[in-house]
């Protein structure tokens, strides 16, 4: 039986990149939604999911934060992929016969600059490798899209310009969700351990609740406070940190963090990508 990896969006998505990149061997399954993603794994037609959860330009991912706790899926991996877009047109077409340029508005506000200097006019699409996939089928040479070149391969689309955004180090962060958790300690970069938390109702519990990891020596690589069911005075803490669970430091910082939250929840352990640093 073919082993999958699934993700949200089209084939040609930079998800199917993440995907491809990190875990060749897998047959990638495109899903309509990140719910659908999950429910993929924990169904048993996917082994793992790639989810994307924060852009070095445009932040965190929406939902995803939300999503991950109740997910029952854990992270057992992370990979860093590097965003570059490209501007891809129908086969035999050359850059002075476009006119336009299709992709999510996202891509298209990063490609602003080289757009303007072409004279190429923007076309907000639902997607990525949705805006590839509707230039391939439309078949007017005047329309290009901005996509990945794994895109272009799969929607037999040319590559006009390579690596057209206007900043130079666009980055996505996935995780890797397995319906198994993997505390071993792998890797040649360290590891990272994910959380999420709600501190006790008393006075000053956050600042208290940190404490523990600075006077223990735990990096805190990310913190980011979400609210719980709509509620203004429920408040949930995602938390990534540098180190493993069985680390002395880690060890100590957890407990001390036990005694001012009311609820813990380990999302994962799993090896830092080396592109982390």
């Amino acid at each position: 039986m073919t082993k999958r990896i699934a993700f949200q969006g089209e084939l040609g998505a930079y998800s199917h990149q993440a995907c491809h990149e990190t875990y060749p061997e897998l047959e990638a399954l495109p899903c309509r939604t990140f719910e659908d993603a999950i429910t993929a794994v924990r169904s048993g037609q996917a082994e793992l999911a790639m989810l994307p959860v924060e852009n070095s330009t445009f932040g965190r991912v929406a939902d995803i934060h939300h999503l991950l706790p109740e997910s029952g899926l854990h992270i057992i991996n992370e990979a860093f992929v590097r965003v570059h877009i490209n501007l891809l047109a129908l086969p035999g077409t050359t850059l002075d016969q476009v006119k336009s340029a299709m992709s999510h508005t996202m891509l298209l506000g990063q490609c602003r600059d080289y757009l303007a200097k072409q004279g190429i006019s923007r076309v907000t699409g639902a997607d990525t490798a949705g805006s590839a996939h509707h230039v391939a089928e439309l078949g007017d040479p005047t329309m290009a899209a901005l996509a990945s070149e794994l895109a272009g391969e799969i929607y037999g689309l040319d590559v006009l310009a390579r690596h057209i955004e206007d900043e130079g180090n666009n980055t996505t962060r996935f995780l890797v969700m397995s319906r198994t958790p993997d505390y071993t300690p792998r890797g040649d970069h360290g590891m990272m351990t994910s959380f999420v938390f709600q501190v006790r109702n008393i006075p000053a519990a956050l600042y208290k609740a940190m404490g523990g990891f600075a006077t223990n020596g735990v990096n805190m690589t990310k913190l980011e406070s979400y609210m719980v069911n709509g509620s203004f005075s429920a408040t949930q803490f995602y938390a990534d940190i540098e180190g493993h669970p069985e680390d002395a430091g880690v060890k100590l910082a957890l407990e001390e963090l036990d005694y001012f939250t009311s609820e813990v929840k380990m999302l994962g352990v799993y090896p830092a990508d080396p592109r982390r640093h």
